[in-house]
């Protein structure tokens, strides 16, 4: 492992502090520029960054494609690579502009990091991936055990989340206070809740049927009346732990204080699923289910513009084109039913009257 480079920290924090003062990022995205720094300069042995020159750029690129991830051990994914020097790219672009970097690095070398089209194509397509079906949450909540306090919370995370479709981070930091049974909402209030771009916005539950929003409402009456929680403490409260009689940590009950990190949440949704005989659908997954539910229930664009809202979408086409894809499966049935309806055609018949004028007249 190369020393560290004291002038190369020193323009790194320059950079960390323009990213968060000037530019508005959080820490999440400028500890990835920090570990795409980390790497470039694993590959030059810590090298000024003075001395960059678009050949350690190439060089770079190439060593980049034959790593291995920590978690997989299989070869970084295209995506990753796409990250990755999309951060050193405008690194170093930025470096350009700095008072004793502006003799030494060109703008072009920059571009340098550029990933083919290619590449670039592979990173970005867009992937099905697996969501559930309501049936399967219902299912799902149905086998849940409830005997334990840590068991009835773990079944009314899933309730809501299934109810709201709000993201992990919120799920995690959610207050008593913030759920409002008389008004049938949650209000995801950006100053407590850790809600993406540090947005506002009040959640209506769902309408989802089954048991859901009666395990919630169940779960926070609970907290109330048997634990004597207020409308600061958490929603869903951390696991408390003590000294078991074997003389390891074993569970005891609940924290007031809510998870610090949201791994137990995903723990607790790949349990529940498991033990119900399910594959393991993480908890951003049910915001697609909620979608394809909306899409399966003929609202009105007033209706959907409504949907879309309750998720913290400022745009409807936002919730169509991140969480309105229609499955493979379902694809396959919609089209078979369109070609059904045409006449055994897949076209309907005026469009291919239309295409057979547009031959003649071109022959």
């Amino acid at each position: 492992m190369p020393k560290h480079n004291a002038a190369n920290e020193r323009i790194k924090r320059d950079y960390f502090r323009y990213l968060k003062d000037a530019r508005g990022r959080d820490d999440a995205t400028i500890d990835c520029v920090a570990k795409a720094l980390s790497r470039f300069e694993l590959s030059t042995g810590a090298k000024d960054f003075k001395r960059f020159h678009r050949e350690q750029a190439m060089a770079f690129k190439r060593r980049l494609a034959e790593m291995n991830s920590a978690r997989t051990g299989e070869r970084l994914s295209k995506a990753t690579l796409l990250s990755t020097l999309r951060d050193l790219k405008a690194f170093f672009f930025w470096l350009a502009h700095q008072p004793g970097y502006k003799s030494h690095i060109e703008y072009a070398g920059s571009d340098y990091f550029n990933l083919s089209e290619k590449d670039v194509n592979i990173a970005r397509a867009r992937r099905e991936q697996p969501v559930p079906r309501l049936e399967q949450v219902h299912h799902v909540l149905s086998v849940m055990p409830t005997e334990t306090v840590l068991e009835r919370r773990d079944r009314a995370l899933i309730a809501f989340a299934a109810i709201t479709g709000a993201r992990v981070n919120a799920l995690a930091s959610f207050q008593l206070g913030h759920v409002n049974f008389g008004g049938g909402y949650v209000e995801q209030d950006a100053r407590v809740v850790h809600t993406k771009f540090a947005k506002t916005f009040r959640t209506y539950f769902m309408p989802v049927g089954g048991e859901a929003l009666e395990i919630v409402g169940t779960w926070t009456q609970e907290l109330r009346e048997a634990h004597l929680w207020g409308s600061a403490d958490a929603l869903f409260p951390a696991t408390a732990m003590t000294v078991g009689e074997s003389g390891g940590f074993v569970a005891s009950g609940l924290q007031r204080r809510a998870w610090s990190t949201t791994e137990p949440i995903r723990e607790v949704f790949r349990k529940a699923f498991a033990a119900a005989g399910l594959p393991y659908f993480n908890p951003h997954s049910f915001r697609s289910m909620l979608v394809r539910h909306a899409m399966t229930l003929n609202l009105s664009p007033e209706q959907m513009k409504a949907w879309s809202q309750n998720l913290g979408h400022a745009d409807v086409l936002t919730t169509f084109t991140s969480y309105g894809n229609v499955p493979v499966y379902r694809q396959g049935e919609l089209i078979r039913a369109v070609a059904k309806t045409a006449g055994h055609s897949t076209f309907p018949s005026d469009l291919i009257e239309l295409a057979r004028r547009i031959v003649d007249e071109s022959n």
